[in-house]
C-alpha cells in the first residue's frame, strides 16, 4: 500500500494509472460512537502532524499551527474574513490612517502570571521588528514606526505610512503576544521550546523527534470571539505527534493510534471519508504553490524562454491526475483563489500550447536539439535547476506534481533537474542564490494580497529582500503593490493588487501550479475540531472526546 515519495510520473497517463490502482487500498472503518455518545470530561487528544519545526513560535506556518494553541493574538479572523476581537476587545484608526489604538481585555494573564497589558503588547511589536520573528518583521517593515502603552489596557501603534490591512495581518499566528517577562528573562532555548503566552494550552514537554505535549491552561479566559466556547479547553492534553510519512499517518488514524491527522494524501481522501472519518479542507490564501523564474541570470532572463516554459505545461492536467479532485489547480502565480483581490485574468494567462512554446524557443535562439531531445544554444543544453523543500515546503503529492512538470517541459526541450532538498538544508539557505537555481517553487500563506509586497518588493543594498525569489527589481510592479498597500478603499485596493498579478503573468515572472491546502482527517470519537481562518491550522480549544 506504500506510495513512494520517489514515484516517477513518466507521463500523465502513467500517473493516472498508478493512482487509480492504489485507490482500492483501504483499512477498517472508523469506530463511530453510538447515538447517545457523551462528551468525555478531560482526556487526551492524539494528533498526527507531518513536520517538526525548530521552535514552537516563529515565522513558518508549521510553527504558527503550534503557537496558535499556546499564544493568543490581538485579533482573530472569522470564516467570513472579518477581523474579530481576541486579546483586544476593540480598536480604532486615526483619520490619517497613521495610528491604530487597541483596547485590551481586562484581567488577562500570561501563564507565568504576568498581565497581558499594553506594555507587553508594545514590547512584542518592538521584539518582532528587532528580529524576534522574521516573518512578522517583513510584514511590518516600511510601515511600523513605534508602539506605546497609553495606559494599562490601551496600546497605540504608530505607522510611517497608511497600512489599512494591519488588523487583517495581525490575525496570523506570527503575531502572537508573548510574556514580556519571559522574553526578557528566559533563555532563547526556553522561549523556543516552550514560549509563554496566554493561550488555551501550555507546552509541558517536547520530546524531540517524537512529539510535543500540550497541557490545558485551566485559567484560560481570553478565547477569540469566533471560538465555539469560552473558558478552558475541554481536554487535559494534546499529544502533538510528528509523523512524517503520509502512509503511516493514515495508518495511525485507522488503527485509532491518533484521533486526527494533518496533510491527508489525495489518494486517501475519498477512502477516509467513506470509512466515516470527518474531513476538513482549507485552501490557504496568500501565495499558492507556484514556480518563480530566476530573472537575474540563466536562460530565464529571456522573457520568451519563461513564456515558453509556461506554455509547455498542462498544469491543470498534472494537478488533476495527482490531486484526484482534492488538490485545486491554480494558474495564478501571484496569489491563490481564496485571497481577496484575486485576478482570474492572471490565472488564465497561459494554457498548454506546445506550438507556441516551440516557436518562442526558436525565437529565443534555442533552435537545435541534442540526441536526448533537449534544446541547445551555443553548444549548451537548455538545462534548468528546480530545487524544492522535500517533505517541508512540498509534500509527497507536490513532489509527484513536479515530476509531471519535469516530463511535460521535456517535450519541448527543457531539461528540468529536480533537486529535493532536506528541511535543514533548505532552511539553512541551500539553493537560495541566483547562481544556484533557475526556478523556485513554494508558497507563503497570507490573509490578503499584501503578500505581493513581501514576494516582489525590490531588493537593495540598504533594504535587501531575500523573499524575492525571482531576484527581480521592477519599480513598476513594486509601485502597484505599495500603492495598494496604503489604499483604504477595498475595491480600489484590490484593483491595484489585480494589476500587479496581471503584470506578473504578462511578463511570465511566476506561474501558479496548485493551491496549498490545510487538510485534516478526524476520528468520529473526536468532536469540535475546526480550522482557524487566517492560515487553516487545527484548533483544539473547542475539541472534545466522546464515548
Amino acid at each position: 500500500m506504500l506510495r513512494s515519495k520517489s514515484l516517477i510520473a513518466s507521463s500523465i497517463a502513467l500517473a493516472i494509472t498508478l493512482t487509480a490502482g492504489l485507490s482500492g487500498c483501504s483499512g477498517g472503518a472508523a469506530a463511530a460512537p453510538g447515538a447517545n455518545a457523551k462528551r468525555v470530561d478531560g482526556g487526551a487528544i492524539v494528533y498526527g502532524h507531518q513536520q517538526e519545526p525548530a521552535c514552537v513560535f516563529g515565522g513558518w506556518i508549521e510553527q504558527a499551527y503550534l503557537s496558535y494553541q499556546v499564544i493568543d493574538n490581538l485579533v482573530s479572523l472569522d470564516k467570513n474574513h472579518r477581523v474579530v476581537p481576541w486579546l483586544a476587545e476593540s480598536w480604532t484608526t486615526s483619520a490619517d490612517q497613521l495610528s491604530w489604538t487597541f483596547t485590551l481585555k481586562k484581567n488577562v494573564h500570561f501563564t507565568d502570571g504576568t498581565p497581558v497589558d499594553a506594555a507587553a503588547v508594545a514590547y512584542n511589536f518592538d521584539y518582532w521588528l528587532g528580529g524576534g520573528n522574521s516573518t512578522a518583521q517583513v510584514w511590518l517593515q516600511g510601515y511600523y514606526k513605534s508602539a506605546e502603552a497609553v495606559d494599562a489596557t490601551t496600546v497605540k501603534i504608530d505607522l510611517v505610512k497608511p497600512y489599512p490591512n494591519l488588523d487583517d495581518n495581525l490575525t496570523q499566528s506570527y503575531f502572537g503576544i508573548q510574556s514580556e517577562k519571559a522574553l526578557k528573562t528566559r533563555t532563547k532555548k526556553q522561549n523556543c521550546e516552550a514560549p509563554i503566552g496566554s493561550g488555551a494550552f501550555t507546552v509541558e514537554k517536547w520530546n524531540r523527534g517524537e512529539d510535543i505535549i500540550l497541557k490545558r491552561n485551566k485559567n484560560y479566559t481570553s478565547a477569540p470571539a469566533n471560538a465555539k466556547h469560552k473558558g478552558a479547553a475541554y481536554v487535559d492534553t494534546v499529544d502533538w505527534k510528528f509523523v512524517s510519512d503520509p502512509t503511516t499517518r493514515v495508518a495511525t488514524l485507522r488503527s485509532a493510534e491518533t484521533d486526527a491527522i494533518y496533510d491527508v494524501p489525495a489518494i486517501e481522501w475519498k477512502n477516509l471519508r467513506d470509512q466515516g472519518f470527518q474531513e476538513l479542507k482549507y485552501v490557504t490564501p496568500g501565495r499558492p504553490q507556484q514556480i518563480t523564474f530566476n530573472t537575474a541570470q540563466g536562460p530565464f532572463t529571456d522573457e520568451k524562454v519563461r513564456q515558453a516554459f509556461a506554455y509547455s505545461l498542462d498544469r491543470e492536467k498534472i494537478v488533476d491526475a495527482i490531486g484526484r479532485g482534492v488538490i485545486p489547480y491554480e494558474g495564478n502565480g501571484g496569489v491563490s483563489r481564496t485571497t481577496p483581490g484575486y485576478s482570474q485574468k492572471a490565472a488564465d494567462y497561459y494554457s498548454h500550447d506546445a506550438k507556441k512554446a516551440n516557436a518562442l524557443l526558436d525565437a529565443a535562439g534555442w533552435t537545435e536539439k541534442n540526441s536526448d531531445g533537449y534544446r541547445v544554444k551555443d553548444g549548451k543544453p537548455l538545462t534548468v535547476v528546480l530545487p524544492y523543500g522535500a517533505g517541508s515546503i512540498v509534500n509527497a503529492d507536490g513532489a509527484s506534481i513536479l515530476q509531471g512538470v519535469q516530463e511535460q517541459a521535456k517535450a519541448v526541450g527543457f531539461n528540468v533537474k529536480l533537486v529535493p532538498v532536506p528541511q535543514s538544508a533548505f532552511f539553512g539557505g541551500a539553493y537560495s542564490k541566483p547562481a544556484e537555481r533557475d526556478l523556485a517553487v513554494g508558497y507563503w500563506t497570507a490573509v490578503n494580497a499584501g503578500i505581493l509586497y513581501i514576494n516582489w518588493r525590490q531588493s537593495t543594498a540598504d533594504a535587501p529582500n531575500y523573499n524575492n525569489a525571482a531576484f527581480l527589481n521592477d519599480a513598476t510592479l513594486e509601485g502597484l503593490i505599495v500603492k495598494a498597500n496604503s489604499t483604504a478603499d477595498l475595491d480600489a485596493q484590490n484593483a491595484l493588487y489585480q494589476q500587479a498579478q496581471d503584470y506578473i503573468a504578462e511578463h511570465a515572472l511566476a506561474i501558479g501550479v496548485y493551491d496549498r491546502l490545510s487538510t485534516l482527517a478526524v476520528s468520529p470519537r473526536l468532536k469540535g475540531v475546526w480550522q482557524e481562518a487566517s492560515q487553516g491550522g487545527p484548533v483544539f480549544h473547542d475539541a472534545y472526546l466522546v464515548k
